[in-house]
């Protein structure tokens, strides 16, 4: 009698802990959406690798493990450099390797950082915008350049500009150079975006002038030209991949008013970013509004509601992450960031995102910023869709959920034009996302829920309709 028993709880547990869910008549809460980013700048190894010449295996482990901590604070999107100076992070026939890789230009690391990044964040539900610097050509003159750098291949197109030198933008190949080296990575890499920064055209420096014998307007007209013709051809190759530029955070001293600035990057740095937004040739701005909430002469809020008046794509502000107690801002606290991201998720119009320069600071927690930002970003967030590219729901998912042990088994089979899957849980009456994973895991499991939504989206975040089962 005693073993009957004991039988029959042991398999009776067994069968109750497998419990599967069925289809429900309920909907969960629409998802969250917000643009998550960091940048993780390559160039004088700011953020990866930590010191050029670190093994493969080293770059490797350094690489997870900061996507590991990003994807830990349910960061969606990494901004990772691929082009610092006319070189590649990456496997390229078009200029050579990268020097922050092994401290030698042109020489192989041994494996492809970029094929490795995309496949590491993909499986973490991170997105990957490849970040171009399409004009520079050299930080430092000093350093040794490899026999297929543009410094040497077409001379005749590049300017030194003091200790640097960039490529001429006046010059039809440097434009054709620089859209040929995007195209190519669009071409050949699962990339999700492409990203240029604010370096069209050198920073003023001292009294020295860019040499060009050009006039502001005509440097503007050769790097509209430039912006337009990258939109379009990026679309047309892979509509879902988004381009983003990330300017100067102020388009003109003075606008709005009251706003001061050292450089006039409309002018000096030929950047006419709000006509960028205005004309839709991106799908998103990023600029860099690295100052703190007050004063007025360069406020955060002030700046970021102006921008989100200049046009209808959306406006994810570059926050300075980097300046938490550093000597560049001393005293800022971490605070200052969340605060920011609060103003960005209340300013304006549009869908809600922001970036972070740089991942270090989150990877590092500088001056405790992670452990705000674990307060901050409470639960995952779906990238915003791109309705103006494409607005067509992908299929809903087939789905099953099964209660096993202290936990929730969801599994699904991938649908067509699906990349992730959005999975929502109702513990103790109350919905929340739980996880956004990659399409290709199959299954996920959750803490105990009483029920599941699953929700498809594809590579413009269109969303499915949510399938959801429930215990009954």
């Amino acid at each position: 009698m005693i073993r009957l028993i004991a039988w029959f709880l042991f398999f009776g547990f067994a069968v109750a802990s497998a419990q599967s869910y069925s289809p429900v008549n309920e909907r969960p809460p629409a998802l969250a959406r917000e643009f998550r980013g960091a940048w993780i700048a390559c160039v004088y190894n700011l953020d990866w690798p930590s010191s050029a010449g670190l093994s493969a295996a080293g770059q490797q482990a350094e690489l997870r493990a900061m996507l590991d901590k990003l994807a830990a604070l349910k960061m969606n999107a990494v901004i990772f450099q691929v082009r610092p100076q006319c070189d590649a992070v990456y496997a390229s026939a078009m200029e050579p390797w990268c020097s922050s890789l092994t401290g030698t230009m042109g020489r192989s690391p041994g494996y492809d950082p970029l094929a490795f990044c995309i496949r590491e964040a993909h499986a973490r539900g991170i997105e990957v915008h490849a970040w171009f610097n399409p004009f520079r050509a050299l930080t430092n003159n000093s350093q040794q350049v490899a026999a297929n750098h543009v410094c040497r291949t077409a001379p005749n197109t590049t300017k030194r500009f003091g200790t640097m030198t960039w490529c001429d933008p006046a010059s039809a190949d440097t434009r054709s150079r620089a859209l040929g080296v995007i195209l190519d990575v669009v071409r050949r890499y699962d990339i999700d975006g492409v990203h240029l920064d604010d370096y069209f055209y050198p920073y003023p420096s001292g009294g020295l002038t860019f040499a060009d014998g050009k006039s502001p307007a005509q440097r503007r007209a050769y790097v509209d030209g430039f912006v337009s013709n990258l939109y379009s051809a990026v679309k047309q190759q892979k509509p879902w991949v988004r381009v983003g530029i990330s300017p100067f955070g102020i388009w003109r001293p003075g606008v709005p008013a009251g706003i001061e600035a050292g450089i006039d990057s409309y002018e000096q740095l030929a950047g006419d970013s709000r006509k960028w937004l205005k004309n839709g040739w991106v799908d998103y701005l990023a600029p860099q509004l690295y100052w703190r909430i007050s004063p007025q002469k360069q406020s955060f809020p002030t700046l970021l509601n102006w921008w989100r008046q200049q046009g209808s794509r959306p406006v994810w502000p570059g926050i300075a992450s980097a300046r938490v107690n550093s000597s560049e801002d001393p005293g800022r606290p971490a605070s200052e960031i969340t605060k920011q991201i609060d103003l960005s998720r209340k300013i304006g119009k549009n869908w809600n995102g922001h970036i972070h320069w740089s991942a270090k600071s989150l990877v590092k927690n500088q001056g405790g910023l992670a452990t705000k930002l674990a307060a901050t970003y409470t639960q995952p967030a779906a990238i915003p869709p791109m309705p103006w590219v494409n607005s067509q729901a992908p299929a809903a998912p087939s789905v099953s959920a099964s209660a096993q042990g202290g936990g929730t088994v969801v599994r699904w089979s991938s649908a067509a034009g699906a990349v992730k899957m959005a999975i929502q849980a109702k513990v103790s009456g109350s919905w929340r996302t739980v996880k956004i994973a990659s399409s290709g895991s199959q299954s996920v499991t959750i803490p105990r829920a009483s029920a599941v939504a699953i929700t498809a989206l594809d590579r413009y975040g269109n969303a499915s309709a949510p399938k959801v089962l429930g215990i009954q």
